[in-house]
């Protein structure tokens, strides 16, 4: 690792800062140290928005300072944008704009001309982040560029739901229409299956008059394959970076965040990703969900997040080149070194991969593709250099979250190399 970012190190600009941008209360959130640590290697300065200063970001040593600014999520936006400018004025140059949530990477699409006087990150249309991030605005997009996705309805009422439910293949899937958009009571918890007409009509009740929920068609997993996708696109919507790779456990199991995965290369699939991008216009950096059908033979493209996905350390190539610097170095005019993906490079969650193991092997489900030995490993929270940030989120766990991860530990040792 230490020659593979020392490359990349020698072109990055230093004078210019990354700041980690997030809203809402999720203090052990991984993607975010991931960054810190990726441009902090390189000698970039860093700074983090956190809740509290005792956050496993908060800790990392690779954190020049954290802004303590506790978040909902639902404040308005231009309390928001001026909490960013505050916080612009107190660094006092020009700095990268890190997204980790879509929040965050709404705010900044929509308010950009504001913010981009302090910060730098990438230009696009003022509503396509949204669009991106709404299961809704998604399902248009891909229909209307012909990209295979799960059949959807959006539902505007009960009247709705009950009409579509004489017509309905069950089961099927529903999801809030924008996930992103923090809600007191959100109509689904999650991506949840739903077997039947009656427990459809019978969910609904609760929903109100205005549902907030999409209906997709359900891609039996026993037929399925996860796949994902993180890239960085350029101004001119030509990827700087692109990397594929195939989503062995998530938590919660098969609907939640990835806590296992694997670099796979895929080119058709990389191919499907860059057409797309090209034709929405979109730049930035990308982290994609799709289900391969194998029913069809078709990707069909589940979730698109304008952002950094939490999962982005996976993938590095072997110029040492991940999305996160990727985008540090194309908005500071440095050029992006190119270089194939390290295939076999695993990424393992520490919280969360044990009982999604576990949940799996219950379920009985196997993973395609995923090779027999993995390259390298990538934790999310342990790093020999930064140790502190997977002590702090053993301390927010507490004891039996600590016990869990030395069960976690004792599990996966055998199969961690690199």
């Amino acid at each position: 690792m230490a020659e593979r970012a020392s490359s990349v190190s020698a072109t990055a600009d230093r004078a210019v800062p990354g700041l980690i941008v997030k809203f809402g209360h999720y203090p052990l959130h991984h993607g975010g140290v991931g960054a810190i640590r990726s441009l902090g290697r390189l000698g970039v300065p860093m700074y983090a928005i956190t809740e509290d200063p005792y956050t496993p970001a908060a800790s990392s040593r690779y954190l020049r300072r954290a802004f303590v600014w506790p978040t909902t999520g639902t404040e308005e936006p231009d309390r928001l944008v001026e909490g960013l400018l505050r916080i612009g004025r107190r660094i006092g140059r020009p700095t990268v704009l890190v997204p980790t949530d879509e929040e965050a990477a709404v705010l900044i699409a929509e308010h950009q001309d504001q913010l981009a006087g302090p910060f730098l990150f990438p230009r696009v249309d003022p509503e396509l982040p949204r669009r991106l991030a709404s299961k809704q605005g998604l399902y248009e997009l891909c229909v209307e560029h012909g990209v295979p996705s799960p059949a959807t309805v959006c539902p505007r009422s009960y009247e709705d739901i009950e009409a579509f439910a004489e017509r309905a293949v069950f089961p099927l899937v529903a999801k809030n229409g924008e996930a992103f958009v923090r809600r007191a009571r959100p109509a689904v918890p999650g991506t949840t299956r739903i077997a039947t007409r009656e427990h459809l009509l019978a969910l609904a009740r609760d929903w109100g008059e205005r549902p907030g929920v999409v209906l997709q068609e359900y891609l039996p997993r026993e037929h399925a394959e996860d796949w994902i996708v993180h890239a960085y696109f350029g101004a001119d919507s030509v990827p700087r970076a692109m990397f594929t790779g195939v989503k062995v456990r998530s938590w919660p199991p098969h609907a939640g965040m990835t806590a296992n995965a694997y670099i796979v290369a895929n080119p058709e699939l990389a191919d499907l990703a860059a057409r797309f991008v090209k034709q929405i216009g979109f730049s930035g950096v990308i982290d994609l969900d799709l289900r391969f059908d194998r029913r069809d033979g078709q990707y069909k493209l589940l979730d698109f997040n304008p952002r950094m996905g939490a999962q982005f350390r996976l993938f590095e190539s072997e110029s040492g080149v991940d999305v996160v610097r990727a985008q540090h170095l194309d908005l500071t005019g440095r050029a992006v070194p190119e270089g194939e993906q390290r295939e076999g490079r695993r990424f393992i969650v520490e919280n969360i991969d044990l009982p999604a193991l576990l949940a799996y092997r219950r379920g009985g489900t196997t993973t395609p593709h995923a090779p027999a030995r993995a390259s390298g490993t990538e934790l999310a929270w342990l790093a020999g250099d930064d140790p502190l940030p997977f002590l702090t989120m053993l301390a927010r766990l507490g004891r039996p979250g600590a016990q869990h991860l030395y069960r976690l530990w004792r599990t996966s040792r055998r199969g961690i190399s690199g």
